[in-house]
């Protein structure tokens, strides 16, 4: 009992006051901030919290008249006018504020930033791509460069989207999917221009960024058809399906011209089927029936989705045995038979179209690059399968 501290019976008085003492402070210095506000501030609050925004608006548009000092509720206004769409508003809301001279650094910068986010949503990317610029080597640069980074792929500047994504690679995020698609676009580009040769250039970059892009190896395949090498074509095309096998789905037509161009259009057919049997997913049915309809009749191709639909039953499966079954039935069946085409033609509506995995928005062709998000290889290449763990 001798060893106990006694000073500690002092010391712990003492430590409770302090911190009492602090909070008080803060308790004062807050009280001090709450009452130098205008009282009209806190009623344009309530109007955001119950999303009565034009009203709100109205309110911070006067106190910012009265109160030049309210820096803090300008880029709230600004803000506000730009969600809005009142974007000449919002321009100048924040050219107004980077004419101050009482701003720091930092809130110099968010001006900047924020009247860049003005011009980009009015549609002037040249004014936002300036401001963005300087922002690179500030507090705002990673902001500032994704920004940039959306400008670039807007107006299809595939070498400035190259470069600025370089810049952005971290732990977090590689970029290498990006990268790719950009030298991708890039390829296409020079192909259209007759540069067949710089195009296969930026494939090689495409994959030396992403082994798997499978859009890489589509085009090579496409450019070396178009030189007449039908034989490395089919070799570029195969190789798909040892980086994404349902991408297959997406050169399956052009295989099947390249293997018909070389006389041998019964194997193209078989290695349709022969993937399809494999990887039961692979969007080719409906191209094997009409197919084999061509090459070897009706009974030929009737049996054949019969036989997938008792294998691997789906809708897509069912619709097509329907179809077949139309052209033999007697004509004493045909019109109830239409009638449940139709019906279920019209269930399976939804399972016709391509969805985007990361936003859901769904297309009747497919995209490298999702038109409403705007992210990169979202689109799984079977139709109705709206993201990657879907069956």
């Amino acid at each position: 009992m001798s060893d106990f501290p006694y000073w500690w019976l002092i010391a712990l008085p003492v430590f409770f006051g302090l911190g009492w003492l602090a909070a008080r402070i803060d308790i004062k210095h807050v009280l001090s901030e709450t009452r130098s506000l205008p009282a009209a501030y806190f009623k344009g609050l309530n109007f955001l919290l119950n999303g009565q925004t034009n009203q709100a608006v109205d309110v911070y548009v006067d106190i910012a008249r009265h109160h030049a000092e309210t820096i803090d509720l300008q880029f709230t206004l600004g803000h506000l006018f730009r969600r809005r769409g009142e974007l000449e508003r919002a321009i100048r809301m924040h050219q107004k504020l980077l004419a101050r001279r009482d701003l720091t650094d930092t809130q110099k910068q968010s001006a900047q930033f924020e009247l860049a986010k003005d011009f980009l949503k009015a549609g002037l990317f040249d004014r936002a791509e300036a401001l963005l610029t300087e922002l690179q080597h500030t507090e705002y640069a990673r902001q500032a460069r994704s920004e940039l980074l959306a400008v670039y792929q807007q107006e299809k500047d595939w070498q400035k989207a190259i470069d600025i994504a370089q810049h952005m690679r971290d732990e977090s995020h590689s970029y290498q999917h990006e990268i790719a698609q950009f030298h991708c676009e890039l390829a296409e580009q020079a192909f259209v221009r007759s540069q067949p040769d710089l195009a296969l250039q930026h494939l090689e970059a495409a994959l030396a960024e992403n082994r798997q892009c499978a859009r890489a190896k589509l085009l090579k395949g496409e450019i070396e058809q178009a030189a007449g090498d039908v034989e490395q074509a089919i070799h570029s095309w195969l190789e798909i399906e040892s980086q994404d096998v349902l991408a297959m789905a997406l050169v399956a037509r052009k295989l099947l011209a390249a293997y018909d161009a070389l006389g041998r259009g019964d194997e193209g057919t078989q290695l349709l089927m022969r993937m399809l049997q494999q990887y039961p997913e692979l969007d080719v049915l409906d191209l094997i029936y009409e197919r084999l309809m061509a090459q070897r009749g009706l009974d030929t191709a009737y049996e054949f989705v019969r036989e997938q639909l008792k294998a691997h039953p789906t809708m897509p499966g069912l619709r097509k045995v329907l179809e077949a079954h139309l052209l033999v039935a007697p004509d004493d069946q045909k019109y109830e038979l239409e009638i449940i085409g139709k019906l279920l033609t019209e269930a399976t509506r939804e399972q016709t179209l391509y969805y985007c995995s990361t936003c859901g928005f769904k297309a009747r062709q497919y995209f490298w690059h999702c038109p409403a998000c705007s992210e990169w290889e979202t689109y799984p290449p079977v139709r109705g399968r709206k993201n990657r763990g879907a069956a």
